[in-house]
């Protein structure tokens, strides 16, 4: 792995966004991955950062709770379809995503939280706010489209400690 710049690599995480990156977390000696489609990144407090939106079902919800470090891994355009539709599909409550998917879990010194070796990006974060999301302020047509069942999202906020690529 070699440190790349964040803003030099972000137009490979907006284009493959669509297609599903993963968003991991550990929560004492339990990690676990799911897929994403949604993201946002920029500057905010003169600082590089992405926003990631997961749901109050989720397990990884439960576990970004008791976290202060996620890590968003982009795979190579066009590989790992199987992985990212289960992980987008399966709960880490009921299966460990890593073993079931054969994914390399690879630490690096500024987080607790393991990379995706398979992938060929990696966001290393601090999480440093996080909002949920208020019902009455989401336009009608949003609400009827995405949050028909009420399950809305919460707004994470990580500073990027780190950009990582595999060479």
């Amino acid at each position: 792995m070699e440190k790349v710049d964040f803003n030099d690599n972000l137009n490979k995480l907006t284009q493959q966004l669509p297609q599903g990156v993963f968003l991991t977390v550990k929560d004492g000696e339990k990690i676990n991955t799911m897929t994403i489609g949604w993201a946002l990144s920029g500057r905010i407090w003169n600082e590089n950062c992405l926003l990631v939106a997961v749901r109050y079902s989720r397990h990884t919800y439960e576990m970004m709770e008791n976290t202060d470090e996620f890590v968003v891994s982009v795979p190579k355009e066009g590989v790992m379809k199987k992985e990212l539709s289960f992980c987008g599909t399966k709960s880490g409550r009921d299966f460990d995503k890593f073993n079931e998917c054969n994914l390399t879990p690879f630490y690096v010194d500024e987080s607790n939280v393991p990379l995706i070796k398979e992938c060929d990006l990696h966001f290393v974060c601090k999480k440093v706010y996080q909002q949920s999301m208020e019902p009455s302020l989401i336009g009608a047509d949003f609400i009827h489209k995405k949050y028909c069942d009420k399950d809305y999202h919460v707004m994470y906020y990580g500073q990027v400690i780190s950009t990582y690529k595999n060479d």
